[in-house]
């Protein structure tokens, strides 16, 4: 059974940080394209970051700078560092899994306010 598992989502003051995490299980994780995404009330779900097999990386230009994926394929986990955080990144975050098959987390939320 595949499962993503995030977490490290929270409360955060504007300008703070979090980290969030994705935990993979049963999956080849080393082979699979992994993505956070996004989704704030009233919006559409958004792509964020991504990192290939490879480690390629690319980013939402609003995020660009300020938020970096990585990814531990010994651990079978992807992260997301997020920096200088503004209200603007409330949502909720997803983690999703492409390659053969393509699978999402359950979500974690954000919140940054003041």
């Amino acid at each position: 059974q595949v499962q993503l598992v995030e977490s490290g989502g929270g409360l955060v003051q504007p300008g703070g940080s979090l980290r969030l995490s994705c935990a993979a299980s049963g999956i080849i994780f080393r082979l699979y394209r992994m993505e956070w995404y996004r989704q704030a009330p009233g919006k559409e779900r958004e792509l964020v970051a991504s990192i290939a097999s490879a480690g390629i990386t690319e980013y939402a230009g609003s995020v660009k700078g300020r938020f970096t994926i990585s990814r531990d394929n010994g651990e079978n986990t992807v992260y997301l560092q997020m920096n200088n955080l503004k209200p603007e990144d409330t949502a909720v975050y997803y983690c999703h899994g492409r390659f053969v098959g393509d699978y999402w987390g359950q979500g974690t939320q954000v919140t940054v306010s003041s």
